[in-house]
């Protein structure tokens, strides 16, 4: 399959493998660690494992992230407790427009903060996906571009033509505070014209191909083929994560990406560690085992990083923190928690439970 060589799917797993208990485990985890505004906890700290100092943060994007792994399994009961405390957090943090940020409206850093692409998209296609109302960003998002048609990461002010109203009303509330927001820009990694190769992924997943996509689509594809991903990403922190990101878009079936599907997989499964999983993390092996499943490909690696993902959980159902997924371009601190990571690892499972049905049902 799209020529690269696999193993054929098991008949089963092995007997001390349990992917439905594990699940259950997993849920019941995140029902008892969501806040009840519907928040999830995170922490951002200096070391991958964040064992060295973590800290509590009030975020937006782990509850969105959160949310969206959990579609694979929306029909559960577990989960529709979760959504039902997740969708009123995500309204209430909505900014104008139908726009999000990273930080939550009770954080010290909302008030200077600027909204951006990734929070926003994760958030409203959640909320889409529950038939919740919400003012549909799209034009917004794709006003947000430079001069060769990629889109910045974060809705600031800058000094270029742009013809959207929306967008100078919503960078407007820089004015409010401009000494504290200059601040905030010179003191933090994030800078007003950053282009980020993850962002433009989520934009192409969200919106598809289109004309005004063309460019980004044409930028992720030379990049991937020049194997050149985690340079041109600030914020993600490695390039399984980023092809993640990509496999998300499988859904679209565009023809520039499905002709570098084999070199995809090839990249992923350079990562794998037989018996360790991928790069010898948990999160970075539900993020692979999903986008390996997205893109088609069904080698025993699957099923031995499910395998590592059982192994692998705690006993009150959760998998360790890792700020294997985010960070600031200078990987100062990272995020990350135990829900984080078990939201991907459920999503793996999940993913990997579907194909094994699908295989015993053909």
């Amino acid at each position: 399959m799209l020529g690269i060589s696999k193993a054929p799917l098991p008949e089963k797993l092995s007997p001390e493998t349990n992917i439905s208990k594990a699940i259950d485990r997993g849920l019941s985890y995140l029902v008892s660690h969501q806040f009840p505004n519907g928040e999830f906890c995170t922490y951002y700290s200096p070391d991958d494992p964040m064992k060295e100092w973590c800290v509590p943060d009030s975020t937006v994007f782990p509850t969105s992230i959160i949310a969206n792994t959990l579609l694979v399994l929306q029909e559960r009961q577990e989960v529709k407790t979760i959504y039902s405390k997740t969708i009123p957090f995500l309204i209430y943090q909505r900014m104008r427009y139908g726009t999000w940020q990273h930080f939550t409206k009770w954080h010290k850093l909302f008030p200077v903060s600027p909204p951006d692409i990734d929070n926003t998209i994760f958030a409203y296609s959640f909320l889409k996906s529950q038939n919740t109302d919400s003012p549909d960003p799209s034009q917004l998002i794709l006003a947000n571009h430079n001069r060769n048609g990629f889109l910045y990461t974060w809705f600031a002010f800058r000094m270029e033509k742009n013809g959207n109203s929306q967008y100078w009303r919503l960078i407007l509330r820089e004015l409010k505070r401009p000494i504290k927001t200059l601040a905030f820009w010179k003191i933090n990694d994030c800078r007003r014209n950053d282009v980020d190769l993850g962002v433009n992924l989520n934009v192409l997943s969200f919106l598809g191909k289109r004309k005004a996509t063309e460019p980004i689509i044409e930028f992720i594809s030379k990049q991937i083929i020049q194997k050149d991903v985690i340079k041109t990403d600030g914020w993600y922190r490695s390039p399984i994560i980023l092809y993640y990101l990509f496999s998300r878009n499988a859904k679209h079936k565009i023809e520039a990406f499905i002709n570098i599907y084999p070199l995809i997989i090839e990249n992923i499964l350079d990562h794998y560690k037989p018996d360790k999983g991928f790069n010898d993390t948990i999160l970075e092996t539900a993020l692979a085992i999903s986008s390996l499943i997205n893109l088609g490909y069904t080698g025993v690696e699957i099923e031995e990083g499910i395998s590592f993902l059982l192994r692998s959980q705690a006993e009150n159902g959760e998998w360790a923190r890792s700020i294997f997924f985010y960070s600031g371009p200078k990987q100062v601190v990272g995020w990350g928690s135990e829900e984080l990571t078990t939201g991907f690892c459920l999503e793996a499972l999940a993913l990997y439970d579907k194909l094994m049905k699908h295989a015993s049902d053909s």
